[in-house]
């Protein structure tokens, strides 16, 4: 089957007069140095199948044309596809050693123009850093500023890097070496012929305003604040990285309302944004952000939630999907290792693992990377309201196991709770993971009671229990996301009853689904078996469990 239309990684090219070699090697090289993909030989940019020229019929012979007109060689696997015309279709893979150029020394990219169609452009030195950082290749942090000295380090922001250390359980080794040894243990400079040279994570971190400004124009932040249309704060920031965060941090302070939820005996404060994973996902648009790429790490609160967006998108390996799965790994590595070295990042590099936590342990909706692209990761947090039956039912599991849950039942847990009556294979792609994993969660909550089974074989499916549901209201909740036997009546209306002070004839219209008759004739019966003891009489009369 042909596809219809030109995509990233799908290119016509007309045939009939015979495409000149060096346009399908330069094609080649396009989309090797960009996500790989397909190039037809024979079909037109409308679509139209014309067919591929006698001279390009032998797919042997032109792929090995290809391999030694492309360094380094690009191995393209070649086949004619029998159409209306036949038709040579040339699937070239992506480099993953370097960036490819055509022996004539072209080198191209794809990219998408604005509307929406596909097109080969010229690659420019300048983008050569960013291109080899996504493939792991070139660590544009520990790169050396030759034109600096350590004369562009901020004594101010020196003394700072000693109070980080300390105030956020750093290496207290750090503390003890003089300035010169603090500077070469956390890769702040590079030593030449004896004299140290100021890396761009060095001057990035404790550089100068100005020196930071001459040496990485690209280095800049901007906190908002937007409330409806008004614009609260609008704040350009080009300061030392250290400095920066601080003043975002105090910002949040300010924007951050916290609300009050019960957890048993008591009232915890929580903010709208959890601080730790607020900490962790500014932290990680630094660490990952291209500084080779104009741009700005973009901190903004709106009625709607907080994002936090950077320049350059994912590196190779990671997507929207494997997130949470990826190894840790960034664009960033001698920047991203001082700052854990610090104590301002993740020991473990899992930072993302902290920012999906801070939302699942109050049952908060997921954080969204839905509008990151190719150039930039933008990570929005929505605002809402903590769930306290989730939040408690964490922090008794928590309390019980004597650990934290694990960031996969926590997931799993969630997607429960906006998703009752699911069957392994829904919760297993929902939360993104595999369904044996799914299914060992899931077992585990069944032990300890939080989680429900209904069903057998093929349509079993899985509900959060009744004890996550401690008021009418949620036990109600509770009961709609189950097919009830009238057998466990009953059973019902003695836990609802467990659970209020009171209940009344409407509370078990409102639970079962079952008419005002229906419910007059089981609470008579629970009354009769003195399970359950009327404190009035008459149309609206109340029940309440009686103590044995």
């Amino acid at each position: 089957m042909l596809p219809k239309k030109e995509s990233l990684t799908v290119e016509f090219k007309s045939d009939k007069n015979k495409l000149s070699d060096s346009d399908i090697f330069d094609a080649v090289v396009a989309f090797a140095n960009t996500e790989g993909g397909d190039l037809y030989l024979g079909i037109e940019d409308s679509g139209e199948v014309t067919g591929v020229h006698k001279a390009h019929k032998d797919p042997t012979t032109l792929a090995a044309y290809i391999a030694n007109n492309t360094l380094p060689p690009v191995s393209i696997r070649a086949e004619i596809i029998e159409d209306v015309h036949p038709v040579l279709k040339i699937s070239v893979p992506k480099s993953y050693s370097g960036i490819v150029a055509t022996m004539a020394g072209k080198v191209q990219r794809r990219q998408i123009k604005a509307d929406g169609t596909p097109e080969n452009v010229a690659m420019y030195p300048v983008e050569y850093a960013t291109r080899l950082s996504d493939l792991r290749m070139l660590d544009y942090s520990a790169m050396p500023v030759m034109e600096s000295s350590i004369s562009d380090f901020d004594l101010v922001e020196i003394e700072h890097l000693r109070n980080v250390i300390l105030a956020y359980n750093g290496e207290k080794s750090l503390l003890d070496l003089p300035n010169e040894d603090l500077f070469k243990a956390l890769g702040f400079v590079r030593d030449f012929n004896g004299q140290l040279i100021p890396t761009i994570t060095g001057l990035l971190l404790i550089g100068k305003v100005n020196s930071i400004k001459r040496h990485i124009p690209t280095h800049s932040s901007s906190f908002q604040v937007l409330v409806g249309t008004d614009v609260k704060v609008n704040d350009d920031i080009c300061m030392p990285l250290l400095s920066t965060i601080e003043k975002i941090n105090n910002y949040m302070e300010a924007w951050n309302p916290e609300n009050e939820i019960e957890m048993g005996l008591f009232r915890v404060s929580v903010p709208d944004f959890n601080k730790r994973a607020f900490r962790e996902a500014l932290i990680n648009a630094y660490s990952h952000r291209d500084y080779s790429k104009m741009g700005r790490v973009r901190v903004a609160i709106s009625d709607e939630g907080l994002t936090i967006a950077n320049p350059g998108g994912f590196v190779e390996g990671v997507s929207i999907k494997t997130l949470l799965t990826a190894e840790p790994h960034g664009r960033n590595p001698q920047l991203a290792d001082a700052l854990k070295r610090i104590g301002l990042a993740e020991k473990t590099g899992r930072g993302i693992d902290r920012i999906f936590e801070g939302s699942l342990v109050y049952g908060n909706p997921l954080p969204d990377y839905s509008n990151s692209n190719s150039v930039t990761v933008s990570l929005f947090i929505p605002r809402s309201k903590p769930d306290s039956q989730i939040a408690k039912l964490v922090s008794d599991e928590q309390i019980r196991l004597g650990r934290p849950l694990s960031l996969n039942s926590l997931m799993v847990l969630n997607m429960l709770k906006d998703m009752p009556r699911s069957k392994v294979s829904e919760l297993a792609e929902a939360a993104n993971l595999s369904e044996i994993a799914t299914k060992a969660i899931l077992d585990t909550s069944i032990e300890c009671g939080i989680v429900d089974i209904y069903g057998s074989g093929r349509n079993r499916t899985y509900i959060l229990s009744p004890k996550v549901y401690s008021t009418k209201s949620k036990k109600i909740g509770y009961v709609r996301q189950v097919d009830i036997d009238e057998t466990r009546y009953p059973e019902l209306i003695i836990n609802m009853a467990k659970a209020n002070d009171f209940i009344s004839r409407a509370d078990v219209v409102q639970l079962l689904h079952v008419d005002d008759n229906k419910a007059y004739r089981l609470l008579k019966s629970l009354a009769e078996q003195n399970i359950l003891e009327p404190v009035n009489k008459g149309r609206y009369a109340k029940y309440r469990y009686r103590e044995n």
